[in-house]
């Protein structure tokens, strides 16, 4: 099962990505174009044109594992630079981006100190 301690890093392929490819494409997009380790403890996580779909491609030490994660309303608000090819998140961000918030959440660590002081 996947927990924050199993996962050593985050990369967001940034921009579009074709998400009719399946494990072996996403591995070999990760390997060949973005030069890093599928099979390395860590999340690549890849987005469509219309940022309503997320694929994260996962290897835990007997296999890939695909998670797939379609919104009915509303996008993922997915970073877009164009300097780069991947980005390199913390857990807790690809959290926020799956909620549905963005990746810079400037007064998330207050927020979670004025809620526990209420």
């Amino acid at each position: 099962m996947l927990t924050e301690a199993s996962v050593e890093r985050v990369y967001l392929a940034v921009g579009k990505t074709d998400l009719r490819k399946s494990i072996d494409g996403l591995a070999v997009l990760v390997q060949q174009s973005f030069e890093l380790d599928p099979f390395s403890p860590c999340l690549f996580a890849f987005c469509n044109r219309k940022k309503d779909k997320i694929k994260i491609l996962y290897w835990d030490s007997s296999g890939f594992w695909l998670y797939y994660h379609r919104l009915e309303e509303g996008k993922f608000q997915w970073p877009d630079d164009t300097t780069t090819q991947t980005v390199s998140i913390s857990y807790r961000q690809l959290r926020w981006l799956l909620d549905g918030l963005a990746l810079d959440q400037r007064d998330a660590h207050d927020q979670v100190t004025r809620n526990r002081i209420l």
